[in-house]
């Protein structure tokens, strides 16, 4: 995922907790070290801390059906390869299998 899906992942992710008055949690795999990073709430400025080039995944939590819905519609907009999971949806960053669906 280059550093324009990041923002825009980012952007849409805050606008929508926003506008929800929900916290959209997420987390991060680095791909340099394998570190896992803790479940965050906060986008506009923790997600972008550190930059977006080691981001191996990112997953947003999804609590119910209708969060996962919501969020599913504006990752779909963006267009970005991952997997929908039970509590989850998962983001890859650096894709390494070309048979990936992209949301």
């Amino acid at each position: 995922m280059n550093k324009t899906k990041c923002e825009e992942i980012r952007l849409s992710m805050y606008n929508l907790g926003v506008n929800m008055e929900i916290a959209i949690k997420w987390r991060t795999k680095d791909i340099k070290n394998g570190y896992i990073s803790n479940w965050d709430g906060e986008w506009y400025y923790h997600f972008k801390s550190g930059g977006y080039e080691t981001i191996e995944w990112l997953e947003i939590l999804t609590p119910n059906n209708l969060i996962k819905e919501t969020i599913l519609n504006e990752l779909k907009k963006i267009h970005v390869p991952g997997k929908i999971q039970e509590d989850s949806i998962l983001i890859y960053g650096y894709p390494n299998d070309s048979s990936l669906d992209y949301l």
